[in-house]
């Protein structure tokens, strides 16, 4: 709520002020977990049943872990908001966020069905020109083993979103962690498609699903030290270039992976960070 709001504030004068238009920025947001506004209320309980329980936006059966929700009614209320919030009539791109959370509390069988309406109502947003694509963001279901509880199948979720939006469906987008310490999606057979185990980064290749890296710095952690073997595989790379950008670069050289997401709190950190666009994004060998 007010990443979202400060989001749509930066957005709205840097347009106005001809900084930029529009179409030169690519605006993504989530929605599944259950957020508060900016502070939590008094009687979490008490407001969670005036707003959404009452309501008939989901029931207790369909909350999951107590904090996680993916029905239509759910992640139109929540679209709905992002786009106050932003102040925007579509948004670029929009994640169900960490689905595999509710395989902790369903079956297989009534995930699969959850996801199906969870995606027809983004489909349906699609038509109604309030998104253009959406995908799902997520943190272990990509990355650990298909014998796995909490196992995310790529081509699953594809025909998931064939079934209520056809071959022409706007699932196109999936984000997971990826960094030096996190290289599962590279790395890793955890997925299976047209019965062919491969990795993440194949899998979506194969099925035209585009893969954002998420956790590139792995929460600051990579800005402390870089492995020398990484220098020395970064020719392209100035001897002073930084742990921070070294990582970036790391990730955005992975043959697969569309963009690397970098979380950043100070101007300085951005200007820095952008130091590593002098560089290719070739990939490491």
């Amino acid at each position: 709520m007010r990443s979202e709001r400060s989001v749509g504030r930066a957005l709205s004068r840097a347009i106005v002020a001809g900084a930029l238009q529009r179409n030169q920025i690519v605006v993504c947001t989530k929605g599944g977990y259950l957020s508060f506004d900016v502070k939590q209320p008094p009687n979490p309980r008490g407001w969670l049943e005036e707003t959404y329980i009452k309501p008939g936006i989901f029931s207790y059966s369909e909350f999951a872990g107590g904090c996680h929700c993916m029905t239509a009614s759910y992640i139109k209320n929540q679209l709905e908001k992002s786009r106050k919030n932003l102040g925007l009539e579509t948004i670029d791109v929009y994640y169900v966020h960490n689905p595999e959370t509710q395989l902790g509390e369903v079956s297989r069988q009534e995930f699969n069905s959850r996801i199906r309406n969870a995606f027809g109502a983004l489909e349906e947003a699609h038509s109604e020109g309030k998104i253009s694509v959406y995908g799902v963001a997520t943190w272990n279901g990509f990355r650990v083993s298909p014998g796995s509880k909490g196992h995310l199948s790529l081509e699953d979720l594809v025909n998931a979103a064939k079934d209520v939006g056809g071959h022409s469906h706007h699932f196109k987008i999936v984000q997971l962690p990826f960094n030096l310490k996190m290289q599962e999606a590279s790395r890793n057979l955890t997925q299976v498609v047209n019965g062919r185990p491969m990795t993440l980064l194949a899998a979506a290749k194969e099925l035209g699903i585009s893969v954002v890296a998420s956790a590139s710095l792995m929460q600051a952690s990579l800005c402390k030290a870089i492995p020398n073997e990484i220098r020395t595989l970064a020719k392209e790379m100035d001897e002073e270039a930084s742990n921070a950008e070294c990582a970036i670069q790391f990730v955005r050289s992975t043959p697969g992976i569309l963009t690397a997401l970098v979380g950043m709190r100070q101007i300085k950190h951005v200007e820095d960070n952008l130091k590593v666009l002098q560089y290719a994004a070739g990939p490491y060998t």
